[in-house]
């Protein structure tokens, strides 16, 4: 049983590392010349086949109810919030931030969905969650301020700015998600969701210039694999096995682990520099979101870390 338990906490812990690793795999795109669409596109047009084949694995023992026209449409309108306009602003915002930072603020998600849940669904939000929200903020301010020592202000309020408006989004497909899976089915939830998304995401590059999928460097193409199959799919599958096993809150702790390891990350292989006060708001940022699980886990707040 403990042994299951270790298990549980290394998939999650894994999971949400090889999330975080999504970053510094894109801005390694962008230093050989790829654009935010680009490099969109190119992560979905790689990981949906590897989600259908996920589908077509999961089919083979237990068949999956029929989907009507409605939860179609449904799925693939939160597909474009999750998987393309939330991706798109993550990625534009990539360009102007560090990975650490870009890592803590979507790490917001928690928060944004108690909010949103307020008004979208008519929750309460009790005294000690608005402290637990205030001290995760006050912990991305911390961070923002180191950023801004290293890239200067503007860059970094518009690098922040898309990049919560990414998280954002994102809450809001986790809302809607939250409705759907248990009719749709996890996987091929995340499978339709990634379709509609790389239509989309195909359709941009259509418009901006569909010739620059296919002129990038053999590097962009590799780390476009990278990106989808273990920055996508294997990180996927390894948060839903340990939400199986051990539940989304305590995954969603070991998850922790996802904006620290982005910041070494960040500063190993991008030489971006860690300080006292961006360890500190790291720390900040954690605490305040575990203080905000732990209570929310009465009321069903989502707790998975984003991909």
């Amino acid at each position: 049983m403990q042994s299951q338990f270790v298990i549980s906490i290394v998939l999650a812990s894994l999971g949400a590392i090889l999330f975080a690793a999504k970053a510094i795999v894109v801005k390694f795109s962008y230093q050989y010349g790829a654009t935010a669409d680009v490099v969109l596109t190119l992560r979905m047009v790689f990981s949906l086949p590897i989600f259908w084949f996920a589908v077509w694995w999961s089919q083979r023992n237990t068949s999956l109810q029929p989907l009507i026209r409605k939860d179609v449409v449904k799925v693939f309108g939160i597909g474009l919030l999750g998987y393309f306009l939330s991706a798109y602003l993550d990625f534009l915002g990539l360009q102007y931030i560090s990975a650490g930072l870009e890592r803590v603020i979507l790490y917001l998600t928690p928060a944004i969905v108690l909010v949103l849940s307020k008004f979208l669904l008519k929750k309460e939000i009790d005294r000690q969650q608005y402290w637990a929200m205030a001290v995760a903020y006050l912990g991305i301010v911390l961070v923002f301020i180191h950023d801004i020592e290293l890239n200067g202000s503007g860059a970094v309020a518009l690098g922040s700015t898309l990049v919560f408006l990414a998280a954002v989004v994102y809450s809001f497909y986790l809302i809607f998600a939250g409705e759907l899976v248990g009719r749709v089915g996890s996987i091929r939830l995340v499978a339709l969701a990634s379709a509609s998304a790389t239509i989309a995401a195909c359709l941009q590059s259509l418009v901006l210039d569909f010739n620059q999928l296919f002129i990038q460097t053999p590097n962009v193409y590799q780390l476009a694999w990278i990106n989808a199959l273990f920055c996508t799919f294997i990180p996927m599958v390894c948060i839903m096995m340990a939400v199986q096993r051990i539940g989304s809150s305590m995954t969603a702790q070991a998850g922790t682990i996802g904006p620290v390891g982005t910041a070494f990350l960040g500063w190993y292989f991008l030489d971006e520099k860690i300080s006292t006060l961006q360890l500190v708001g790291i720390a900040v940022v954690l605490i305040g979101i575990a203080i905000l699980l732990s209570i929310g886990n009465k009321s069903n707040i989502s707790s998975a870390p984003t991909e």
